[in-house]
């Protein structure tokens, strides 16, 4: 038995209708993936008109990819970086105020490599909130970050992340503690 990519389908995974998706191609390369620094207020709007739950005070900078808005839930307040690459084959929410920096990618779709025809794995990706995710770190499919958590620049979280802990590495591991300090200069571990 070997691979069969001549017989590869998409399984389950179905885009969404074509004109949609055709359409949104267009919107996503010229809009949300444009150097152009489109108004946050047009690229909000733009993702609400195709399906997208955002929250207000979203911050969305240059050259942002998104596969299917119509499967993203953004909460309030929440920074997407500029390179961005929201690869949603499956279902992504971000919570309120989470943070994802530029060049990181939320990756909702894998291979099966186990099947000869190398059909789609996917899962989603939940994101609480607090959550940063590092520049250039890649959230695998099926993940769930923990309020608060830290995906470290160049890490890869496979797995999911527990609250209030700071992951580093491929594959991502625990290296310590996240601690807040409030702005009287004490420590805090309660939310933001």
């Amino acid at each position: 038995m070997t691979t069969n990519l001549a017989a590869f389908n998409t399984g389950s995974y179905r885009a969404g209708p074509k004109w949609k998706v055709l359409v949104w191609y267009f919107c996503n390369y010229y809009i949300l993936n444009s150097a152009f620094p489109w108004p946050y207020t047009i690229k909000r709007a733009l993702l609400r008109m195709f399906g997208a739950r955002v929250g207000k005070g979203l911050i969305i900078k240059t050259k942002v990819r998104i596969k299917n808005p119509w499967r993203l839930s953004i909460g309030d307040h929440c920074w997407l970086g500029e390179g961005v690459w929201i690869d949603n084959l499956a279902d992504v929410v971000l919570g309120d105020h989470v943070c994802i920096s530029q060049g990181a990618l939320l990756l909702t779709g894998n291979h099966d490599y186990k099947q000869p025809d190398f059909p789609y794995r996917l899962g989603e990706i939940n994101i609480a909130s607090g959550v940063w995710i590092g520049a250039m770190a890649v959230v695998c499919a099926g993940v769930t970050c923990g309020s608060h958590a830290v995906l470290t620049v160049n890490s890869v979280a496979s797995r999911d992340l527990d609250a209030w802990m700071i992951y580093a590495g491929n594959p991502a591991v625990a290296v310590r503690e996240r601690k807040m300090i409030s702005p009287s200069g004490k420590l805090n571990m309660t939310a933001v």
